[in-house]
């Protein structure tokens, strides 16, 4: 079977490299920096990323996505009625502004229209300043839920690198309510990672967890991970 040819429905260029949606087939896929970020042939684990968080927190009132991607952690997150807030921050900034209508919302019906529900807002931001209290929204938050990369070993720009060590995590869990959790989303399992949010939850009196999450796609089963540290 030929493969498909992807169609270019946005680019545009930004400080940190080119952000690209495309179609493919009935397919969306997103390219940040020339590295392929996701795409919606398989979503299970981003909604796994909501999910898994919400099971852990009895009243999560006030939530944190920092990565928008193609929305779909969000809309997972919005589908829960405990939820009373929801801040969704997104380093791209053509990404968020292809979400709030600069694009025809029936090109990407996937990000469109997520502040119609009045508890989401998208934020332009950088999470590391976000988690530091110097930029976007302030918390703390019931649930801070990251997934900006592909996972700590395959980084869509080096200086997010920082937000999977001790000091990144312990600046997240930091922000986190007592009686909450951080859940970080990687494509990949991350023993580092493992360990060094493991480090942070013992010093916040927390418990630190790995979570596997197998996925058949194009013939292989990938092992997807989720890492959740609960206060």
């Amino acid at each position: 079977m030929t493969p498909e040819v992807p169609v270019t429905i946005a680019r545009e260029a930004g400080p940190r490299g080119e952000v690209v949606l495309r179609r493919r087939g009935p397919h969306l896929e997103l390219i940040v920096n020339g590295t392929f970020a996701m795409d919606t042939v398989d979503t299970s684990t981003e909604v796994a990323l909501a999910r898994v968080a919400l099971e852990n927190v009895a009243r999560p009132a006030a939530v944190l996505v920092a990565g928008l991607g193609l929305g779909f952690t969000a809309r997972a997150v919005l589908a829960d009625r405990r939820v009373e807030r929801l801040d969704v921050v997104e380093l791209e900034e053509p990404l968020v502004a292809w979400a709030r209508g600069a694009l025809d919302p029936t090109l990407v019906p996937e990000l469109a229209h997520l502040e119609d529900d009045t508890r989401c807002r998208l934020w332009s931001a950088d999470v590391t300043a976000v988690l530091a209290g110097t930029e976007g929204p302030s918390g703390p938050w019931d649930l801070v839920l990251l997934d900006v990369d592909n996972g700590p070993d395959f980084l869509l720009h080096e200086g997010n690198a920082g937000l999977y060590a001790v000091a990144g995590l312990r600046a997240a869990l930091a922000q986190v309510a007592p009686g909450g959790a951080l859940v970080v989303w990687s494509s990949h399992r991350s023993p580092q990672l493992m360990e060094a949010l493991a480090a942070v939850a013992q010093e916040a009196g927390a418990a630190a967890t790995e979570r596997i999450l197998p996925v058949e796609r194009e013939g292989r089963t990938l092992e997807y991970a989720l890492y959740t540290a609960v206060r």
